[in-house]
C-alpha cells in the first residue's frame, strides 16, 4: 500500500507558495477515470463498474455545453429503486416529473428525486448559454427502495454552506441538507480560490469518498484535473486538497451500501422481487403517459 507522507510543510513549485500541512499518511487514490463521452454528457461511473465499489453511490453524469450550442435535454424517462440529484453549475434546466412537480433549476439549484418504486421526469436546457452540472444517482435501502416516489426541488439559497462547501445531501460541520438522505452520506459542491487548501474531515464510518472535478485542478494525494473522477481508499482518514488555480469540484462520502445492486435498464433494487416491481410500476406510468400523448 502506498505510505506517501505529508511532511509539515511543502513548498509548491508550481503554486509559488509553501503549504502547512499536518505529518500524516496521505489518503490514497485508488482509482481514477474520466468516464466515457457522448456528446455534452460524461458517464464517469455506473452501478456495473465503479458504482459496486462506491456504492450507495452507483451513477454520476457530468454534462456540459459551450455557449451557442445545441440545446439538448433529457427526455421524459423511468427510474426505479434509486434517488436522483442533480446539481446545477452553470446554466438552467426546466424539470417535470410525474410527481407533478415542474419548473425552472437555476444555477446552483438542486433536483432531488427518490424514485422509490417507480416515476418518470424529464430535463430541457433554456437557453443557449453555457451549461454543466452532475447527475448523480444513489442506491436506497431496502425500505425505500418500492416506496411511493416524492421529488423536492432547492432554491442556491436553500442549499446550506460549510466553508468552501455547499451541502447538497447529508450533514457536513454545521450545514445539513433540507433532503432527507436515505441513509448516511453527504454530498457537497466545492469552491477553491487558486491556492486555497481545504481540509475534509469524513463523518464517523464514512469509509467511501470520491470526487470529481468539473473546473481546474486539485491536488490530493495526487493531480486531479477537470474532467477527471478519482476514488479514495476506503478508510475514514481525512484528505487535504489545495487548488491549482479556481477548481470546482463534487464530494460524496457515505457508509456503504451493504446490498447487492440488482439492475434494470433505469433501475437499481436490492433483489430480484423489488426490481420485477418497480418495473412494473414503471411501465403502468409509462402506459398512462401515452394515453395523454406525452409520451410516443
Amino acid at each position: 500500500m502506498n505510505t506517501q507522507a505529508h511532511p509539515s510543510r511543502i513548498q509548491d513549485q508550481e503554486l509559488g507558495y509553501t503549504t502547512s500541512l499536518s505529518y500524516e499518511r496521505a489518503r490514497v487514490i485508488a482509482h481514477r477515470t474520466r468516464g466515457s463521452a457522448h456528446g455534452p454528457i460524461t458517464r464517469l461511473i455506473s452501478p456495473g463498474d465503479w458504482g459496486q465499489l462506491l456504492k450507495p453511490f452507483v451513477f454520476l453524469d457530468i454534462f456540459s455545453t459551450q455557449p451557442d450550442a445545441k440545446p439538448q435535454g433529457f427526455g421524459m424517462h423511468p427510474h426505479s429503486g434509486i434517488a436522483t440529484l442533480t446539481y446545477m453549475v452553470a446554466g438552467e434546466v426546466i424539470y417535470e416529473d410525474t410527481t407533478g412537480k415542474k419548473g425552472v433549476l437555476p444555477a446552483g439549484g438542486v433536483e432531488w428525486m427518490r424514485a422509490g418504486n417507480g416515476i418518470w421526469h424529464s430535463g430541457t436546457p433554456v437557453g443557449s448559454g453555457a451549461m454543466c452540472g452532475f447527475q448523480l444517482w444513489v442506491a436506497l435501502p431496502a425500505a425505500q427502495e418500492n416506496a411511493p416516489a416524492e421529488s423536492l426541488y432547492l432554491d442556491p439559497s436553500q442549499v446550506p454552506q460549510e466553508g468552501p462547501a455547499r451541502v447538497l445531501l447529508g450533514r457536513y460541520g454545521n450545514a445539513e441538507s433540507a433532503i432527507s438522505a436515505p441513509s448516511n452520506m453527504t454530498y457537497m459542491a466545492v469552491t477553491l480560490k487558486s491556492g486555497e487548501h481545504w481540509h475534509f474531515t469524513p463523518p464517523a464510518d464514512h469509509t467511501v469518498a470520491w470526487l470529481a472535478v468539473s473546473e481546474g485542478r486539485l491536488q490530493a494525494s495526487g493531480c486531479i484535473s477537470s474532467g477527471e473522477m478519482a476514488v479514495f481508499e476506503e478508510s475514514e482518514q481525512a484528505i487535504d486538497f489545495v487548488a491549482h488555480g479556481p477548481t470546482t469540484f463534487v464530494l460524496g462520502s457515505a457508509v456503504k451500501h451493504p446490498h447487492a445492486l440488482v439492475m434494470g435498464y433505469y433501475s437499481v433494487h436490492t433483489s430480484k422481487e423489488a426490481l420485477a416491481q418497480g418495473e412494473a410500476e414503471i411501465q403502468r406510468i409509462g402506459a398512462r403517459l401515452r394515453r395523454d400523448g406525452r409520451l410516443r
